[in-house]
Order: C-alpha cells, then sequence, then structure tokens
C-alpha cells in the first residue's frame, strides 16, 4: 500500500497497531488503520443430464485450462448470487443452487473458494468473453491433466465420489499450498 484512501498521504507504516495483533497499514498522518482481508471465490458445479458445465478460461490466470464456472464475489452481493452470476458470465447459461459444496480456506494465496451444487436449467450454454470453450462432461472425458486450479479437481473428485455412493456431503478444508 503506498496512500492512504482516507487522506491520501504517503505516510505509512506497516505495524502492529494497538489493541491488535497483526501487522496492517496504518496512516501516520489520520491514524487510520487498513485492514485486508481474503478474497471470497464462489462458483458451481453445475450438473445436467449426469454430465458436469466446465468452462475453457480465456482470462488469466490460467488462460486456457478448464474450470467450473467461479469467479470473485462483488460488494453487496450474496455467495449464490455471485455463483449464479458467475455461471452466467462464463458460460452463458442459468443455473438453479441445490446445497453448498465445498469450501477451500487458501491462507497462502488470502483466498476462500465456495462452490455450491446446482442444476444447469436449459442446454443454451457456450463461450463468453471468459470462456474458450463451454462443455458438458462425464466422468471418463473431464480434462484432468488440464484443470486450471486445484479446488476444481478436488470438488469434481467428490463430486464423482459422491454420485457413486448416492450422498452428498458439504465438505471444507485447508490447502495450505498449491
Amino acid at each position: 500500500m503506498k496512500y492512504c484512501s482516507d487522506c491520501g498521504s504517503s505516510n505509512l507504516e506497516f505495524k502492529i497497531p494497538e489493541d491488535d495483533n497483526l501487522k496492517r497499514h496504518v496512516c501516520s498522518e489520520c491514524g487510520t488503520i487498513h485492514y485486508s482481508n481474503p478474497n471470497m471465490v464462489v462458483g458451481a458445479l453445475c450438473v445436467r443430464d449426469n454430465k458436469v458445465l466446465m468452462a475453457k478460461r480465456n482470462i488469466h490466470p490460467r488462460k486456457g485450462f478448464w474450470t467450473l464456472p467461479a469467479g470473485f464475489m462483488e460488494n453487496a452481493e450474496t455467495v449464490q448470487k455471485g455463483a449464479l452470476r458467475e455461471t452466467k458470465e462464463e458460460t452463458g447459461s442459468d443455473a438453479k443452487i441445490n446445497m453448498p459444496y465445498t469450501m477451500f480456506s487458501l491462507p497462502h494465496i488470502n483466498q476462500i473458494h465456495f462452490f455450491f451444487l446446482a442444476d444447469l436449467l436449459d442446454d443454451d450454454f457456450g463461450p463468453t468473453t471468459e470462456s474458450i470453450e463451454v462443455k458438458l462432461f462425464d466422468e471418463a472425458d473431464i480434462p484432468w491433466d488440464e484443470l486450471a486450479f486445484p479446488t476444481v479437481k478436488k470438488t469434481l473428485e467428490y463430486y464423482f465420489k459422491d454420485k457413486k455412493e448416492n450422498k452428498f456431503n458439504f465438505r471444507e478444508e485447508d490447502i495450505t499450498i498449491w
């Protein structure tokens, strides 16, 4: 951080404020403490006719790799609305949320990845400015070596395991390194 967003001063210190336990950027001019919190990535594992909807990324990071539709949650947005918006932005399709499915804490990159299990509502999907290709996949056809992120891989692995057992559970875990 180079400037205080409250007063514009460049006189910032990275220190532990009084009555705190973590280092923060503190403005020496106006005293504002600037907090930095994890970013929330929200998405959906959308299913139609026993197949999973995936998008090949047309944006960085990991451009050209396959993912479940997901992205950063926006301010003034619920987690579910964010996941549905990201599904629409990346695949052009609409979905219906069924249940929270996976949540991964990634402290090394200050992110939380949260995926819902959802039904794809129609076959009206395709590439958008954020995707090169959009496709429904059977388990055997998933491009496992071309997945964009470990959280996507884990979510897919849990889904296909749960599908075989016909029992879907919410899972939460930490990933401390990619």
